[in-house]
């Protein structure tokens, strides 16, 4: 490829990241487009104050745990950034994949977007996506067990076939721990994938990735619990368990914030004399504060950043 062509397929590449921002707008207005404006003052209005305040501190923690995703992936990369830069990128590359969708194309066309301005290599953006990736990945499996251990009468109801699926993706999760754990103690050698190496990391990073993820994990599950219990009385060890599959289930099919998949399990779980309008209300709530509201902030830091920047250039053209 000559350097022209290469010139333009960076452009084109950095440029996405603005173009899947504006998808992540689109889709979240798509979700909630179904509900009107008296539907959302009514659904936040029946919540205790309380509990939405509660709902957005963790929705605020979920998205720190979010960021340290990257100052994660920097870690195995070896390179050093300020802070504020990767809280930047983490902040706004996870608000915009959490709503439009295929996280791994997103999120990574944020952080090419930003991370190629301070000299990252395209490989290294790549390890660091797919590095942050096996950490939520790693993190569903630690957790899914832990739901299983917490609750060994499953909140599916007694069905044979409910019993044995639960059962077998818990086995696959614990699996796949062990031999992930197995991997970094023992295997030191470089993986290859498409011409790329991947170093295996250390069995204190893999702890870091599993306890990181977790508290992402939990901190988003909060944010839906807080808006959720005034309405139902659901112990929170099956509420967990539910929205972990919902959680996995929404990443693996990758429709956007999961629509769909929440309202369908937690239905089940529904105590028999809950109101089912209470649960669409604590959902539409769970998407404002975990969805639009950070989305919209995210925008506002874009615009400001990206409107510095070009301040900058201009005042340091004029200097010249």
């Amino acid at each position: 490829m000559n350097p022209k062509a290469k010139r333009i397929l960076k452009k084109m590449i950095s440029y996405s990241g603005l173009v899947f921002f504006g998808i992540a707008v689109f889709m979240l207005y798509h979700q909630l487009s179904k509900y009107n404006l008296s539907d959302i003052k009514h659904a936040l209005t029946d919540i205790p104050p309380r509990n939405l305040i509660l709902s957005v501190i963790a929705s605020v923690l979920g998205y720190v745990a979010l960021s340290s995703y990257d100052y994660l992936a920097l870690k195995y990369i070896n390179r050093k950034l300020a802070a504020w830069k990767w809280i930047l990128v983490g902040f706004i590359g996870f608000s915009v994949s959490n709503n439009a969708g295929h996280a791994i194309v997103s999120g990574g066309a944020v952080r090419y977007r930003f991370y190629t301005r301070w000299r990252f290599k395209g490989f290294e953006i790549v390890k660091m996506v797919m590095f942050s990736g096996m950490t939520y990945l790693m993190a569903c499996c630690f957790l899914i067990v832990v739901g299983y251990v917490l609750t060994p009468e499953h909140a599916f109801g007694g069905q044979s076939g409910s019993k044995a699926t639960t059962f077998i993706v818990t086995l696959v999760s614990l699996i796949g721990l062990i031999v992930y754990f197995g991997l970094c103690a023992w295997y030191k050698k470089p993986v290859y994938f498409k011409n790329l190496s991947f170093k295996v990391p250390s069995v204190k990073m893999a702890l870091a990735q599993v306890l990181l993820g977790g508290a992402d994990i939990l901190m988003a599950s909060l944010v839906l619990y807080f808006v959720l219990i005034p309405f139902a009385d659901i112990p929170f060890n099956v509420f967990m368990g539910v929205f972990i599959i919902a959680q996995v289930l929404g990443v693996f099919s990758q429709v956007p914030g999961g629509l769909g998949v929440f309202e369908g399990l937690f239905l089940l779980i529904l105590p028999s004399d809950a109101n089912a309008a209470h649960l669409f209300g604590a959902l539409i709530a769970y998407r404002v504060i975990y969805y639009l509201l950070p989305l919209a902030v995210s925008g506002l830091t874009l615009l400001a950043y990206e409107g510095y920047r070009r301040w900058r250039y201009k005042k340091t053209a004029l200097a010249r």
